[in-house]
């Protein structure tokens, strides 16, 4: 769940955000920040993105909620779907999938998420990359994960 304390302008609702409609940032500061760093490619296509990403991830798209305090968007990923029976070599299918659906998920959130030890995500994680079935692109924190095979 992610929440934002920031208000929608007066006369919008959740169907209006969800629709095609023109950009009004909240803070118009804040959004040139973002765009000149790249992340925005386009003003007003933020939500349409976030959805469209579920959409081509295999995930459900968010639910929003919109309260007088702010805007929650919810995510549901279900890791459920990923226990089970576990070998070595579920779990390295498992770590694959998750790594196409999420590839900047970390380690921590593998384990986590696949009810197994860091050290266990540790070992199949370096395992793979050796075998160049996957690789990590980037720095630790902010990198992702390709996968070759």
């Amino acid at each position: 769940m992610i929440w934002n304390s920031g208000q929608l302008p007066p006369e919008w609702t959740l169907e209006r955000l969800l629709g095609k409609h023109s950009s009004q940032p909240f803070n118009p500061d804040v959004a040139n920040a973002f765009f000149r760093a790249g992340t925005i490619k386009a003003w007003g296509r933020g939500i349409e993105r976030i959805m469209q990403e579920c959409v081509t991830a295999g995930v459900p798209v968010p639910e929003l909620r919109y309260e007088r305090t702010g805007l929650w968007t919810v995510f549901y990923f279900l890791f459920e779907q990923f226990l089970g029976e576990t070998t070595g070599k579920t779990t390295r299918k498992k770590i694959l999938a998750l790594l196409k659906i999420q590839p900047s998920i970390t380690q921590r959130l593998l384990a986590a998420g696949l009810g197994i030890t860091a050290n266990g995500i540790k070992y199949h994680i370096d395992k793979m990359k050796s075998e160049g079935i996957i690789r990590h692109v980037g720095a630790s924190i902010g990198g992702h994960w390709e996968v070759l095979q």
